[in-house]
């Protein structure tokens, strides 16, 4: 129901202590849904997407880049692979500062280091003459916007499970982390359109760095606390139960958790090889930088568009491990044909489809997978256990991009190739695509076999509602909202906030059926029947 300063919506939930009751679930505990949960996901997704347009600002630019600043490609090229050296040590302190100082501090944090350093690139270069300090003073700008990327990218899963109910989580976790290849989109697109031939380098770091600012103010000023007064689930209530240390040590005990640990690790390593290389791949069988660009540009898009669908299906039938299954097995698809046809000359039709497919089905998974490392993991704090997933997947990216470049070899004839550094560019990836479509579906399938656990967090918000707890698991996903004959039939039914808070909502066999008020807002409770 609305309050009447209209913040939120809320609902009583009378608790029955099961057996053996979650000693920090076991209270009665009003839950709450506040409004303005929404403009902080707004706030993240801002943020996240400028980071990453900071991220590879330079890349699609990288010739007129190097000429303005008067540097090598391979110092250009450092622009980029600065955000993943500085991410892996990072992302430790990270996990401990979301799950200990709170999701305010690190978020104020993270959008003034990336306000910092996109106002320190532009200063930068202020001033047409080519000068031998611009680009270091350019490289420190950079190391301040990679600084706040893991701040900013981790923050998503605990977003969600801090601020929406259990309804929304997937959605919400959808919406945050896709906006960050939503910014890789945009700098792919608009570098190129605003430097042009012009080689106005001063104008892109200004209009980059005007967003920047403007989110630097909106989270300082629009995130006043780091979790709401009244949390919207039991496990929101519970959250950081965990010390981070003692998290750690759990999560390595955590046979399931290290199988997804290592399989969608993997898979992450993957998709940076495919965006790292594309072009790289494509242009030594004669496709131009344009098309490979393109092809690039969909992999994305379809995997925004999956991602939107696949977060809605599994937030309302709560089908992780399913989903994620389904759709590594047809990612890993996607790359086999991929890295088939890739090696074959004027196929831009079969490229332009398996790449999108490859998009769709693959890069859909990630939110889903953070989510499902938190069901595994629970009571583990959330960014803990999503962060040593993202760990995973940096340090696998770096092994899996020198594997795949070590394994190359230069082509004695190469007539069709387009490749821009001439011969020295035209390698053969015959070998290195077929060993990354093998390691993606030797992950794939080992994730499928033997991937199995507890949906740990539901089932403890099931326990907190007097629901009966129930093994969930791939095999056997249970209705939750049947209740063990020997509860009382009603226990758990929503009421509206100005029923008296001792309320138990029981139905005697003269009350009208519908004498239970329910929130508007709410599905029908399938518990609400009377005595």
């Amino acid at each position: 129901m609305e309050n009447e300063d209209n913040l939120s919506d809320e609902f009583r939930v009378h608790v029955v202590v099961p057996s053996k009751p979650n000693p920090i679930l076991e209270k009665r505990i009003v839950f709450k849904v506040y409004k303005r949960r929404w403009l902080i996901l707004f706030v993240l997704c801002l943020l996240n997407c400028s980071n990453s347009m900071l991220w590879l600002t330079f890349a699609p630019v990288a010739d007129q880049s190097a000429q303005f600043m008067g540097v090598t490609l391979d110092q250009i090229n450092w622009l980029s692979i600065i955000y993943m050296v500085v991410a892996i040590p990072l992302s430790f302190g990270t996990t401990w500062m979301l799950d200990t100082l709170g999701l305010r501090i690190t978020l104020v944090l993270g959008s003034w280091l990336n306000m910092l350093g996109a106002v320190l690139r532009f200063v930068s270069v202020l001033g047409s003459h080519v000068s031998a300090a611009k680009f270091p003073v350019v490289m420190g700008g950079q190391t301040l916007c990679a600084l706040a990327q893991p701040l900013v990218i981790f923050t998503p899963t605990k977003l969600a499970a801090l601020w929406f109910p259990e309804h929304q989580r997937a959605t919400a976790n959808m919406i945050a982390s896709m906006s960050n290849p939503l910014g890789i989109l945009v700098a792919s697109i608009f570098s190129p359109m605003i430097v042009g031939t012009t080689n106005n380098i001063s104008s892109l770091l200004f209009i980059y760095a005007v967003p920047a600012v403007i989110i630097c103010f909106l989270a300082t000023v629009g995130i006043r606390d780091s979790s709401p007064p009244t949390p919207p689930s039991a496990s929101a209530e519970s959250s950081n139960s965990e010390p981070f240390l003692e998290g750690i040590m759990q999560l390595l005990r955590n046979k399931a958790y290290m199988i997804l640990l290592l399989c969608f690790g993997s898979g992450i390593a993957v998709f940076t090889c495919f965006s790292t290389l594309l072009e790289q791949i494509m242009c030594v069988r004669g496709y131009p930088n344009d098309f490979a660009g393109l092809c690039g540009g969909l992999f994305i898009v379809f995997g925004i568009v999956g991602a939107g669908f696949l977060g809605l299906y599994v937030d309302k039938t709560k089908k992780f491990i399913e989903a994620t299954k389904v759709n590594m097995s047809l990612s890993a698809l996607a790359c086999i044909a991929f890295s088939v046809v890739s090696q074959m000359r004027n196929q831009r039709i079969a490229l332009v489809v398996v790449c999108s497919l490859f998009g769709f089905f693959g890069f859909s998974i990630y939110p889903v997978a953070m989510e499902l490392s938190v069901e595994c993991s629970y009571p583990v704090g959330e960014a803990t256990s999503a962060g040593l997933i993202f760990i995973s997947g940096q340090i696998q990216s770096v092994i899996y991009i020198l594997l795949l470049q070590g394994l190359t070899k230069p082509m004695a004839d190469s007539p069709f190739s387009t490749c821009s550094a001439g011969g020295d560019a035209a390698l053969s990836w015959r070998v290195p695509m077929l060993v990354m479509a093998g390691l993606c579906s030797a992950f794939t399938c080992c994730f499928v076999i033997f991937f199995h656990t507890e949906y740990r967090r539901l089932d403890a918000e099931a326990q907190a509602s007097g629901k009966k707890t129930t093994l969930t698991t791939c095999d056997s996903m249970p209705n939750r909202n049947k209740t063990n004959s020997d509860d009382p039939p009603d226990s758990n039914n929503k009421t509206n906030s100005d029923d008296p808070p001792d309320s138990n909502n029981k139905t005697n066999s003269d009350d009208p059926p519908d004498s239970n008020k329910t929130n508007s807002d709410d599905p029908p409770d399938s518990n609400n029947k009377p005595n």
